[in-house]
């Protein structure tokens, strides 16, 4: 069978969404599939519209002959209204891979509503779904107001092979200094690492630390006003930017570190969550999104409301303090994640 994927960019990229696309190709190429990657190039949101009219899709693809096309939705501005010249063309089914619509994340409600309006008319053009978690599946079908060919493909938290146990992670928890906390994702302001900082510098500096590992370049503003906001805060030393890292250095930091936080505003599942979670991590994060299909509040974790900077230094100051809860908590995290051992789980 002859399998398109249609993307922004390389497969490569370094987030959860590329991380599942990736791992989906791995799996059909192990099953006999030919799986041809179609890179759209990157570029603002009015550029990609513009793409309906003046693109040259249809003549690649004619040349492809797809069985199946399988677009990410996040190429939606490029293909709302081309998509229908593309079937037309192609004959062939066109699946749409959905992490969590653009239209969900926190910005300003002029913005959402303009995106709203051209996701509903993109995923009207597909024939089914792919979605990674019920709680995306929810809001598509919610927003489109029919229930269509779909199937939720959940992510799972094997990626990183860990390799730690029991024991160790009890061991982890007991040992003596501050609580080191990891936020892992790339600098944006949806993933809520401002909210993190502005919490964790209400705590008593000898306390805690935290790692950031993420991509600084996505968003250059805002990656600025972290690096102003750690020197205003006098936190240079309790905090560590990484920028990206590699697959092997973020699990020997998993493995180190004493719990995850990442206060995102939404998440269309959290696959960092789980990764974090194989390690024994406990989770601080919100109760926005599908995060509460991921992690068990009070159990494997705590969630707080998005941009609670109260609550989330409420609930890092009682890790800190009970290092008993953390090592319960720890092994909960870890069990709890056997649901998720293996990407693909349906």
């Amino acid at each position: 069978m002859n399998i398109c994927l249609m993307i922004y960019g390389e497969l490569d990229q370094v987030s959860g969404g590329y991380l599942y696309d990736r791992e989906m190709v791995e799996i059909l190429r192990k099953r006999g599939a030919r799986e041809e990657i179609i890179s759209l190039p990157a570029g603002s949101y009015a550029l990609h519209l513009t793409e309906n009219i003046f693109g040259v899709l249809p003549r690649v693809l004619q040349k492809l002959r797809p069985d199946v096309l399988i677009q990410d939705e996040l190429c939606h501005p490029s293909l709302f209204h081309c998509n229908g010249t593309l079937k037309k063309t192609l004959n062939c089914p066109v699946i749409s891979i959905v992490h969590h619509l653009l239209s969900s994340e926190f910005r300003p409600a002029w913005r959402n509503n303009l995106y709203r309006l051209v996701e509903k008319r993109y995923l009207a053009t597909v024939d089914g779904f792919i979605f990674n978690s019920e709680t995306t599946r929810g809001v598509i079908l919610n927003l489109l107001g029919m229930d269509g060919t779909s199937f939720v493909a959940y992510p799972g938290g094997d990626h990183l092979n860990p390799d730690i146990d029991a024991p160790r992670i009890v061991e982890r928890c007991g040992g003596p200094g501050p609580l080191k906390k990891l936020f892992v994702g790339n600098v944006i302001p949806r993933k809520g690492l401002h909210e993190l900082i502005g919490a964790l510098g209400s705590l008593p500096r000898r306390t805690w630390r935290l790692t950031v590992a993420g991509n600084f370049a996505d968003d250059t503003g805002y990656a600025d006003r972290i690096r102003n906001l750690i020197a205003r805060a006098g936190l240079s030393e309790q905090v560590a930017l990484l920028g990206t890292v590699s697959d092997e250095k973020l699990a020997a930091l998993l493995k180190d570190h004493h719990c995850l936080a990442v206060p995102s505003f939404y998440e269309g599942f959290g696959i960092v969550y789980l990764e974090a979670m194989a390690f024994g991590l406990p989770v601080i994060a919100t109760r926005s999104g599908a995060i509460p299909e991921v992690v068990a509040d009070g159990r494997e974790g705590f969630l707080v409301p998005p941009g609670d900077k109260v609550a989330l230094a409420d609930r890092v100051g009682l890790l800190i303090r009970d290092r008993n809860l953390l090592a319960a908590m720890s092994l909960a995290a870890r069990k709890g994640q056997g649901a998720y051992a293996a990407f693909f789980r349906i």
